[in-house]
């Protein structure tokens, strides 16, 4: 397997011993409690494809599911990021997606965050482990747990995307968006749902241009004029990741933390997906939009284990 990138704070570990980093988790997992730096210092350090290397091999070795083991010593937000650490990027995505939709409500920010950012070669691996891991089909999920303009414009996300780098250019799309918001009385949503989810992204951004040109306003701003909820977030989404994928995700970890609380659901989210493959620039970017580092944010706001993995996986 792979890097998944290569704008990450995590990379591959140099002189990487497989049976070492087996028997330090072991270790840190005999007798009374747990040696959380140990945990850390391995899986915090490695990458994707190093973990998958050590979850095989304790498995070989101790005859157990290392993801079973580390479950059963770590509780709260260390675990959920612990455990994150062990899948691979389609497994995470799926298993976050589906964590967002079962049981009573769905977390709409998990499905737009993720939706919204993934390529098309995402978009159809996690399709393909949703189906294998879960039984279940994402998009009839989808269907199932939102109604409405939004639950059409994430199941364009999944369906459309796909074929969306192929698709034939209109010299119209920004007259489409412009008469479908600004210059009507009421909004066409569709319209807006078929420029922004199936046109390929240079072509997207040369829209965005033109449609400033005719409407005297960022494209963004007329979302916000013009839609409200969780419409009014999915399509932002869009265009923010179309722009500046690093600057959409350094704005979403500054608004998880930011005032009273933390929505570490977000946090950890961000931090576990991103970490090997664009961390160094959503840094780069908090530090431009907020005049903080990343790091700073995050030691203010978590303590304990927790904030030791973020601050790993954050990087100095």
């Amino acid at each position: 397997m792979a890097a998944i990138g290569n704008r990450g704070t995590v990379t591959e570990a140099a002189g990487f011993k497989v049976e070492e980093d087996v028997n330090r988790l072991r270790g840190a997992m005999k007798g009374a409690g747990t040696d959380e730096a140990a945990v850390i210092e391995v899986l915090a350090r490695r990458s994707i494809a190093q973990r998958q290397r050590i979850k095989e091999a304790y498995k070989q070795t101790v005859g157990k599911d290392l993801t079973d083991d580390l479950q059963g010593e770590l509780t709260g937000n260390f675990e959920n990021v612990v455990l994150g650490l062990l899948m691979t990027a389609p497994v995470y995505d799926a298993y976050e997606l589906r964590n967002a939709m079962k049981g009573a409500g769905t977390e709409e920010a998990a499905l737009i965050d993720i939706l919204a950012s993934r390529t098309n070669a995402e978009i159809r691996a996690i399709t393909a482990v949703y189906i294998k891991d879960y039984e279940k089909n994402l998009e009839e999920d989808i269907d199932g747990d939102t109604s409405g303009m939004f639950q059409r414009v994430l199941v364009s996300l999944l369906t459309v995307r796909i074929d969306r780098d192929n698709i034939e250019l209109s010299e119209y799309t920004h007259l489409d968006i412009y008469e479908a918001g600004e210059a009507r009385w009421g909004t066409d949503e569709v319209k807006f749902l078929t420029v922004l989810c199936v046109r390929n992204r240079n072509h997207l951004l040369q829209v965005f241009k033109e449609y400033q040109k005719i409407s005297g306003r960022d494209i963004e701003d007329s979302i916000k004029r013009e839609m409200s909820g969780s419409l009014e977030n999915v399509f932002l989404a869009i265009v923010k990741c179309l722009k500046n994928k690093p600057a959409f995700f350094a704005e979403r970890l500054y608004k998880s933390m930011k005032g009273l609380g933390t929505t570490d659901s977000v946090l950890i989210r961000i931090m576990v997906a991103r970490a090997e493959i664009d961390m160094l620039d959503i840094k780069a970017e908090f530090l431009k939009a907020y005049g903080k580092t990343l790091h700073s944010f995050i030691k203010g706001d978590t303590s304990g284990d927790y904030r030791k993995i973020l601050l790993e996986l954050c990087g100095e």
